[in-house]
Order: C-alpha cells, then sequence, then structure tokens
C-alpha cells in the first residue's frame, strides 16, 4: 500500500501537472470504485484543481466552482489507492485497454489513470461536498512528520497494542503501513511485538526519532529518485530497505538473516539481533508447523 512517502511523492507530481487544471470528466471501468452517491460524479465535470491535500493514505483533489445551479460551490474528489492501486500519468484521452485499469481522469493537459492489480478491487474514490465530508474520512491519527514528542506518546499509550499495530492504526498516527513501520522498528532497535504500554521513556524518544528519521529519509529518496517525472514504480518493496521484505537477507547493520512472521496477507520483517536480543519470534504458520523444529534463537537458526 503507498505509504506517506509514497502519497507525498504522488501529491507532488500531481500537483504539478494538474494545478490550475480543468477536470473535464472521468471515465470509469468499474462503477464499485465510487462509494459516494450524493454529490454524484458527475459534479467534478468542468471544475478547476484548486489544490491537493493528503488525509492520511488519500490524495485528495479540491475542485472550485462552476456554473451550473444547484451544486456546492467547492468539491473535494478523494482517491484511496489501498493496497494494489497505481497512478499513471497519461496523455489526453488515453484509453483503457487493459484488465487492472479502473477510471480516467481527463484534465486539459494530459489524463490520471487508475489501476489496480489483483483481484480484489480496494481502491475508492469518494466525491464530497464540504469539509465535514472530508474530515468523516480521515481516521484521526496524528501527523507523524508535526506532532510532538509528548502528544506522541500519549497517542500511542491510548491504545493496548503491540508497537507493530500502534505504528499502523491509522487513528494513532496518520500514512504509516505495513513496509515503512518494519524500518522504523529497525532503526528504532524495537520488536516489533513489544507491548506500547511496557516502552520506556528513552524507547518512546528512540521511536519518536525514528519515525521522522525513516519517513523523511524515503521521502527524499523517493523525490530524487522520480527526478521531477511521474513516479512510476510505488512499491511496498525497495532497494536499500533494511528489513522489509528481504527474508534470509543479511541485515545492514549486523549481517544476521532477517526473519519475519507471516500473518495473512502481511509479513512482518525484523533483525533478530539488532531488535529481539537474540529471540526467533513465532510465525503463527511455520512454528505450529515445525513444533520443536522451530529455532527459538539467532543461534540455534545459525547452528541448525
Amino acid at each position: 500500500m503507498p505509504e506517506l512517502p509514497d502519497v507525498v511523492v504522488y501529491l507532488a507530481a500531481i500537483e504539478a501537472r494538474v494545478l490550475g487544471q480543468e477536470l473535464r470528466g472521468v471515465r470509469l471501468k468499474s462503477p464499485f470504485l465510487v462509494r459516494t452517491a450524493v454529490p454524484p460524479l458527475a459534479a467534478v465535470r468542468g471544475r478547476k484543481v484548486t489544490g491537493l491535500r493528503r488525509v492520511g493514505k488519500r490524495l485528495v483533489f479540491v475542485l472550485g466552482p462552476v456554473e451550473r445551479s444547484g451544486e456546492p460551490a467547492q468539491l473535494f474528489l478523494s482517491l484511496h489507492l489501498m493496497i494494489a492501486g497505481r497512478l499513471h500519468w497519461k496523455p489526453p484521452g488515453a484509453a483503457l485497454p487493459r484488465r487492472t485499469d479502473l477510471a480516467a481522469f481527463d484534465l486539459e493537459n494530459g489524463c490520471l489513470l487508475l489501476t489496480e492489480a489483483g483481484t480484489k478491487k480496494r481502491a475508492a474514490v469518494h466525491v464530497l461536498a464540504d469539509e465535514a465530508g472530508l474530515a468523516a474520512l480521515d481516521r484521526g491519527g496524528l501527523e507523524p512528520l508535526t506532532c510532538e514528542r509528548d502528544e506522541f506518546a500519549a497517542r500511542l499509550r491510548s491504545r493496548p497494542h503491540t508497537v507493530k499495530r500502534a505504528l499502523c492504526d491509522p487513528r494513532i498516527l496518520s500514512g504509516i503501513g505495513n513496509a515503512y513501520s518494519d524500518e522504523i522498528l529497525h532503526h528504532a532497535r524495537l520488536s516489533p511485538l513489544q507491548r506500547v504500554s511496557n516502552l520506556t521513556e528513552e524507547e518512546l524518544t528512540r521511536l519518536f526519532d525514528s519515525i521522522r528519521a525513516v519517513l523523511q529519509l524515503w521521502t527524499e529518496r523517493l523525490r530524487r529518485e522520480s527526478a521531477g517525472g511521474f513516479p512510476a514504480k510505488v512499491t511496498a518493496f525497495r532497494d536499500g530497505m533494511a528489513v522489509h521484505g528481504r527474508f534470509g537477507q543479511p541485515c545492514p547493520v549486523c549481517a544476521a538473516p532477517i526473519q519475519r512472521i507471516v500473518r495473512t496477507e502481511n509479513e512482518v520483517n525484523y533483525c533478530p539481533r539488532c531488535q529481539t536480543e537474540g529471540k526467533i519470534l513465532k510465525d503463527r504458520a511455520l512454528s505450529q508447523l515445525l513444533k520443536d523444529d522451530w529455532p527459538s534463537s539467532l543461534d540455534e537458526l545459525e547452528e541448525s
């Protein structure tokens, strides 16, 4: 799923191309993409893009007034890419020939194409008439790059989560998901399964600093990669990541093999030496399958 660094870079690329442009219409291949009925999607036609925002992991187009009676002076068009949704900048009137093509947002100078891989179509479009409607989509998480340390600590402790789950909870922090939470926890040298309630003040500060360091690092790195172009390779698995998606590969800090915990569609990646004092965390599927053969420590893993 595109997370805060990806969405920030998407927004910058889109803003450079569509700000001040007229949204001439939206072509849909799947009517299920649109999750609101009032205002209708047709109400966006003919409006100029006057601004862009990020609300959590959503990209929001602010659309100006249009000379049609009975319509709101301003509209908000929200895109949530979910796990497999991606955006592409194409020439005006680009066709939608592929199975993964969901919608085309036609502007004066080009076409913003929304695609979604996989069979589960989760991407969503909302058309909203006012700020209150837009606010209703906000899960209320703190902005991790601008919140204060004590505010962060209080919010983190507001729910009885592990640190991994807390980082990914949009009611606690905005814009962080599975990939960057793995990277943040490795940077902070914390176990993904440590309970928030057990964090010391020093560990809380370390986690707070790591969130900012990792998100800023990757936002700048992705900006440099796009180099003024439109982001073409938005993925949760990137070269240069320390642990995420690197199961079995050496940790860039200590060279221990990266481990994982598989849970439904996601996996948690971590370094046992840097984060769990050499302990191998139990993977629900594999540890039940292997039972006594499941290693309990890095030493056992390296001896096997």
